[in-house]
This record gives C-alpha cells, structure tokens and sequence, in this order.
C-alpha cells in the first residue's frame, strides 16, 4: 500500500515546475596557473547549459590587468596582437607579446605585465621575488613605441615579480646606481644597494607618450599591507625573503623621493604588480587607475547586466583580498545595484570569503569535491568548474520553481520605471 502523498507503483512524479527562459551572464576571471579567463567562461556555460539548456548564456572576460588583458581589449575592439621575444622573469628569453586597440584615431598600444613577469612564467621550483625581474615589461614598452603607439595602456596583475618595476626602468633607460656609481642589478633584492636613481637617460619618448597603467588601487607598496608582506609569500617568499624585501623596496621609495620628490610608499596602486604601479608612476611619469576604470571602457558589462537575471563569476581564490578590486566582488557590486543575484565559484576559498557577501555577492561555493593536493585541482579544474556551474544553476533553478509552486508569476521582460529590469529571483522570493 502506498504511503499517504506520495504516488503508487507505476505512476509517475509530477514534474517540477520549470522556470521560464532565463538569461544568465557569465563574467568570470581566470583561474591563475590553470584555466584562462576564455577556458574558465566555456567550462561555465557547458556546465550550466546542462541545468537549463533552454537559457541564454551571455558572457564578459572580467580581465583585472592579469593574463588575458591584452586579448580582451583587442578582441573588444577588433585590433590586431604583434608577437615580441623579451627577457622573462627569470632572465631567460619568453614570447610575449602586445596589441594595438582597433576604432580609435590614435594608435593605441595595450600590453599585459604578466606576458613578460607573470608568475605562471616562473617554475614552483624556482620562485624566489628577491631574484625576479620586471625588465621584459620595458621591453614590450619599447617595442610599443618602436611600433609607433601613441598612448600605452599596460594591465597590471598575475605578476611573479617583486622588484617595484626596477626591471622595467632599466630596461627603459634609467640607471639605478650603487654607492659607487655602479648599475646594480636586477631583481628585488639589489634594491637594497641601490643609492641613486638617474633619468637622463630614459628612453625620451617616455616624456610625450602618456601611459596608463590598469592596477588594483587597494595593493600599496610598503608597510604591513605592502606588495611584500601580502604578496610576496605567494611568489614563494620565505619569512626572511620577505623582510629583506621589505627593506629594499623601502630603499628604493627613498631613493624614487630623492629622485623626484614623489612619496610613493603608500600611494594607492603603488604596490600593483610586484610594485610596478610604483615604476610606472614614478620613474616613467604614467598614469595609474583603478583597473576597472579603464576595462569597462571597451567591455559592455553594464548593458550584459541589464539583460541579465542570474549572474555568474569565478576567480581561483577567494579570500580576504577579493572585495579589494577584484573581479567577482566589481561584478556582484554592479549586478546588486539591479537586484541581479551573483553566485561565485572559486578554486579555493579561505576562512575571510564570507567578507564578499557584505558586497553585492548572494553566495559562493569552492568547485573542490573533497581533500585533493593544488596540483591535483589545477589539473582537473575544468571538470570540477563544470560540475559545480551545473550545480549552481541547478540550485537557481529549485529557487525558482519553488516561487512558481507558491503561485508568483515572473515578468522577466518588462523594465522597472527605473529602466532596471526587475530579476526572476528578486519577484519571487525564491530560497
């Protein structure tokens, strides 16, 4: 006999109430040192389509200045990429490479510091910051100008260096000299016998073409908030490395002030890259703003988000740092200004992640299915992202059906008088 409620043998379940066609944005960063920010927005929609392929899957590379900058913007704007060998991380030569913006009447050079200095560059078994060097970004900064740029744009994150673009200086002309007129060398750690910096030789072309340098304005150079003390650990940064770095980036903005009068140590953005906010600024009279400022410029997340009813990001980490500038915290501000929730999958997330849901986030969840090594999860991110978007969605949907059982009707069409359109699960109070 069949229990109360429930249907007997050989009928079938009712099935859930669908919801109707939704329109879910898709706006991840990559996941660093494993899926790029392209990879991880496919693996998102394969996932989520297997939970409502009758959706409309929208999509925005929310690039912070890191891998995949230079592509975005010259994608965005139909531009074109011109290959350059430079000198790696590691003094070792790399293929990187820079690219001109497409629909503007200037020519505009756009390149990425981690082309030339990002930690994906950087073997695990040799990351030492005190060593790495920053000076195949002058590189791509001289080939831009030999290219004929007239204004350069230079997006700043994913970097494995931690020498305050003195590599990038040097490569550009500026001598960095010792207590006896030597050049020092390169790498974080020669900053501490670095006695006096001079300009006459700077590349001059420096003077009449701007540069605009895309940077997390929350990282600064010095102090307990310092690029050394946050960073450095994650460029493989012992204790001790981590105090001698501290000492000569602290020499380095003393000698920055003698040099130019600038004090640099806590200028937001100073600490971007490594410190290379502070090369850019300082020694090469560039321009630094806060990395969305000059993204959204060429990408049209806010005409994506008007269109949207449900909101997906994803970044590697998450963590403290994350409603600091970065991607999936700038994407859920914006999305909960038009009551659009926004769920984000991340790598990792640490025991400070709850601090993203005091900024627009509605949730988060890890794609890691269990105890697995960094390795491990790097190798199989793409099926892990995958599952947990199916899951995510999955879980979206069950909110909706559930306001469609207690008899809300969604309108998912019609805009607010706001001309903000109201979202499925802000009307029926689905959770």
């Amino acid at each position: 006999m069949a229990r109360p409620n429930t249907p007997a043998h050989g009928e079938r379940c009712a099935a859930p109430l669908s919801p109707p066609p939704l329109t879910v944005l898709v706006a991840p960063s990559g996941f660093k040192e494993s899926l790029s920010v392209d990879e991880t927005i496919q693996h998102i929609i394969r996932g989520g389509k297997r939970a409502l392929p009758d959706a409309t899957f929208l999509s925005i590379p929310m690039v912070d200045g890191g891998e995949g900058f230079t592509d975005a913007l010259v994608e965005a704007t139909a531009g074109n990429k011109i290959p350059v060998p430079v000198t790696g991380p590691l003094g070792e030569p790399v293929n990187a490479a820079f690219g001109f913006l497409g629909g503007t009447e200037r020519r505009i050079a756009v390149l990425e510091m981690a082309a030339a200095a990002g930690l994906s560059l950087v073997p695990r078994t040799h990351r030492d910051p005190t060593v790495t060097t920053s000076y195949g970004v002058g590189e791509l900064i001289k080939a831009a100008l030999d290219a004929g740029a007239e204004e350069i744009i230079i997006g700043c994150g994913d970097s494995g260096i931690n020498d305050g673009g003195a590599g990038m200086a040097q490569a550009l002309g500026v001598r960095l000299l010792d207590a006896d007129g030597c050049d020092i060398g390169t790498g974080g750690a020669e900053l501490l016998r670095l006695a006096h910096i001079d300009l006459a030789g700077r590349d001059p072309r420096i003077v009449s073409v701007p540069i605009e340098a895309a940077v997390n304005w929350y990282n600064v150079l010095l102090g307990p908030k310092g690029v050394a003390r946050v960073f450095g650990p994650q460029k493989g940064a012992t204790p001790a490395m981590v105090d001698l770095l501290e000492r000569a980036l602290q020499n380095y903005a003393d000698r920055i002030f003698d040099a130019t009068g600038l004090e640099i140590g806590t200028a937001p953005g100073s600490g971007a890259s490594g410190g290379l906010g502070t090369g850019i600024s300082a020694l090469l009279g560039g321009t630094l703003r806060p990395r969305y400022q000059v993204v959204l410029r060429y990408l049209d997340v806010d005409a994506k988000l008007d269109l949207a009813d449900f909101v997906i990001t994803a970044e590697g980490r998450l963590d403290e740092q994350t409603p600091r500038g970065k991607a999936p915290s700038e994407v859920a501000r914006r999305a909960s200004r038009r009551g659009t929730p926004t769920i984000c999958l991340a790598g990792s997330v640490n025991a400070f992640a709850d601090a993203v849901l005091d900024h627009g986030m509605t949730a988060f969840m890890s794609i890691a299915d269990g105890p697995a090594s960094l390795e491990a999860c790097i190798e199989d991110a793409g099926r892990l992202l995958e599952r947990t978007a199916e899951h995510a969605m999955r879980t979206f949907a069950a909110g909706l059906a559930t306001g469609l059982k207690r008899g809300a009707t969604p309108d998912l069409a019609p805009a607010a008088a706001d001309g903000v359109r109201p979202t499925a699960m802000a009307e029926l109070g689905a959770g």
